[in-house]
């Protein structure tokens, strides 16, 4: 049989937030067995473009494959192969910017379901972008919120993704013009963002506060300051090995002493129940997220699998 060719439609016509969930609560279970074999990114440049390939070999599910993607001034591209564990024949090649978000709002619900209270209501967010949009919608989906607010540094676009986020998420969502406000009195604040600098002052940060933060993965980015990092009683990430690589947010304070990598916990220890994400009500907890190829994988296999029963996609040559 020829490989499949999936685009971003078929992507976004197989694939939701609900299933994107279900798929990544899985991989970090197996990563805990160790069936889950994970490469961190490696990154190369040329003049104009970089280019991101990670990889993984999911044992638990007969595949092993890849994610590679390119980021220049026009944009990012983003791919996923996936190969037949015992033939070793590439069974598809998906288009993967959407398949990107859903898996990395998808780790945050996770993450949530383990660290946050259950009675978490209120979330500050940062960020309006695509990957904001997700992150919201997965956190929506794992606690009753009642209500948003959202910072930006462009309040046109912060206000447009309030009132996108409001209808799809059935909750009020309000734009901010004030960082510390829009992170104090929170139940859960969520970093989605590109940001070089911290976005707000730790000491406003309620107690009992949980943290998503996703946005950096890169040594030279940092969404959240010391005072963070410093008030912060778990620190969870999706993989420690590769935070160590490129957690900016993590990096400078580990240098200076405010934080050890020996502190921390994979999220996969948390769901095997190696270590708990949050024993009391008043801790503040911490997700940091970079983004591991083995969700990548996961994903595009149950895409591929969606595929095949839908008739969709396009044969390849090979």
């Amino acid at each position: 049989m020829a490989a499949l060719y999936l685009t971003e439609d078929d992507v976004r016509s197989l694939m939701d937030m609900e299933k994107s969930i279900l798929i990544t609560h899985k991989v970090f279970k197996e990563l805990a067995t160790g069936r889950v074999m994970n490469a961190p990114r490696q990154r190369v440049r040329a003049p104009g473009i970089m280019l991101h390939t990670m990889s993984a070999a999911n044992e638990y599910l007969h595949y092993v494959g890849w994610k590679a993607y390119t980021t220049t001034k026009q944009g990012a591209r983003f791919h996923v192969a996936i190969y037949d564990q015992e033939s070793g024949e590439m069974k598809a090649l998906i288009e993967g910017d959407f398949l990107g978000q859903l898996r990395t709002g998808a780790a945050s619900a996770v993450a949530t379901e383990y660290m946050a209270r259950p009675d978490s209501k209120v979330v500050g967010m940062f960020g309006s972008g695509l990957q904001a949009r997700t992150q919201l919608q997965a956190v929506c989906m794992t606690r009753k919120i009642e209500f948003v607010q959202v910072y930006s540094r462009n309040f046109e676009n912060c206000s447009r993704f309030a009132e996108e986020m409001t209808e799809l998420c059935d909750v009020e969502v309000s734009a901010c013009h004030s960082p510390d406000e829009t992170a104090a009195e929170k139940d859960i604040v969520i970093c989605a963002t590109t940001s070089k600098a911290p976005l707000f002052d730790g000491r406003v940060l309620d107690e009992g506060t949980h943290l998503n933060v996703i946005g950096s993965n890169h040594r030279s980015r940092r969404e959240i300051d010391r005072t963070t990092i410093k008030r912060a009683d778990v620190i969870v990430c999706d993989d420690i090995e590769q935070c160590k690589i490129e957690a900016g947010d993590f990096m400078q304070p580990v240098e200076e002493g405010i934080t050890d990598w020996r502190l921390m916990h994979n999220l996969s220890d948390i769901i095997a129940e190696r270590e708990t994400g949050r024993a009391t009500d008043d801790q503040v907890t911490l997700f940091k997220s970079v983004g591991i190829a083995a969700e990548d994988v996961a994903m595009g296999v149950q895409v591929y699998e969606f595929a095949l029963e839908e008739g969709l996609g396009v044969d390849l040559p090979f």
